[in-house]
């Protein structure tokens, strides 16, 4: 098994603290709930909660597994509990305020840790968790690389020979997922939109790729069935022509990588649609060029949307009234990680941060064409992890 190292687990609260010293000098203790956020800090994800206080030894209380969380991590202070009313027994006074993760701890939670915890008030901390964790150690780094490679091999170079006619598009999904578990990937998906499900992305053939649906990406899916939006649908056939969409996660110990690719299957797109993709293509190689330390998300947003033509923008990262404002996103634990390079986000980048690239263009009676891949943000510019194969693979 391996385990975070303890010099990682002491440089990630270091970096919290001198984060909340800035941001929030008056700050006393925070309470961090979310199995994320506590993976991040020790090592091991349990039922539970990490109390950070500003002074002091920071203390893992697992309700369950005690035994598990023993096993995993390195963390030097895990201690057991049956209920919050054992934690609080260590505490002789609290501050009037503790800061909180706002946007994934519920009312209810809060309210059973309050009646034992008697904060008069409480603050979030979910932007100063985020900002800490944007940028990824040598550690980190070296684990996303691994993820990326998993998913090169894959989507470059094993899912050509998998495509098969008459094959549905959850056939393909669940051939996906099989493979990529086979060769590394951790079986999870995570993201932290609030209530988000998925299974392995949007696998989709022809316009399947540009169908509605409630998750905030460019394409889209049919899905199961409207109880199950994943995966892909059973009666959609793969036949001769297709556009073949696959927009998918990988991650290794919990470091994920974000990759699209596209396959012409059986014969060639129409001519504008592989224009177009190729646009896409050159868009993404343009972004990671500017993927530098001290670069701006949002110029560098401006800087591709300005320089665009409307007719190409007509269905540019989506399809019609379909499209999301953003051309990527920092991505790690979670897929859907910040900053994002869209509108407001002014701060600059550091070296470290990793972006999921992804210019998209929907287009009708096609699909979804365009392109994404996984990067890390160096001096040099975007450093590709996830592959350099530009996509719209013949599979004659």
């Amino acid at each position: 098994m391996e385990k975070v190292p303890l010099s990682e687990l002491e440089a990630r609260i270091s970096s919290f603290r001198n984060m909340m010293a800035v941001s929030n000098p008056e700050w006393e203790i925070a309470a961090i709930f979310s199995k994320i956020n506590q993976y991040y800090f020790t090592g091991t994800m349990q039922d539970g909660m990490l109390i950070i206080p500003r002074e002091g030894e920071p203390t893992l209380w697992v309700r369950r597994s005690y035994e598990r969380s023993q096993d995993e991590s390195l963390f030097p202070s895990i201690k057991p509990m049956k209920s919050f009313r054992d934690a609080k027994k260590e505490f002789k006074t609290l501050p009037d305020t503790v800061y909180l993760e706002t946007e994934v701890v519920p009312l209810a939670l809060y309210q059973r840790f309050n009646k034992h915890f008697p904060f008069k008030d409480f603050k979030p901390v979910d932007q100063q968790l985020a900002t800490v964790r944007a940028v990824k150690s040598d550690y980190e780094l070296s684990l996303m690389r691994k993820s990326g490679k998993i998913h090169q091999r894959v989507a470059e170079d094993l899912l050509p020979d998998v495509l098969q006619e008459g094959m549905s598009e959850a056939d393909l999904a669940v051939t996906i997922f099989k493979t990529l578990v086979e060769e590394g990937h951790d079986g999870l998906t995570r993201f932290g939109m609030f209530d988000n499900e998925m299974v392995v992305g949007h696998v989709g053939f022809g316009d399947s790729s540009i169908y509605p649906t409630y998750f905030d990406g460019a394409s889209g899916t049919r899905g199961l069935s409207p109880a199950a939006p994943v995966l892909g649908s059973r009666q959609r056939k793969l036949k001769k022509g297709d556009l073949v969409f696959v927009d998918v996660g990988c991650a290794f110990n919990g470091y994920n990588t974000d990759k699209t690719m596209t396959y012409m299957f059986g014969s060639s797109l129409p001519q504008h649609a592989i224009e177009t993709h190729h646009k896409c293509v050159e868009i993404q190689n343009e972004i990671a060029k500017m993927l530098k330390p001290g670069a701006i998300p949002s110029q560098i947003y401006h800087r591709i949307m300005d320089n665009l033509d409307e007719d190409f923008l007509e269905n540019f990262m989506g399809f019609g009234p379909r499209k999301v404002k953003f051309l990527g996103h920092a991505i790690g634990l979670l897929i859907d990680e910040l900053p994002v390079i869209a509108e407001r986000f002014d701060q600059p980048l550091q070296e470290g941060m990793v972006f999921a690239v992804e210019p998209k263009n929907g287009i009708a009676g096609v699909g979804m064409v365009g392109i994404e891949n996984t990067f890390i943000v160096t001096p040099r510019g975007g450093e590709c992890i996830t592959g350099d194969n530009p996509g719209l693979v013949p599979v004659f």
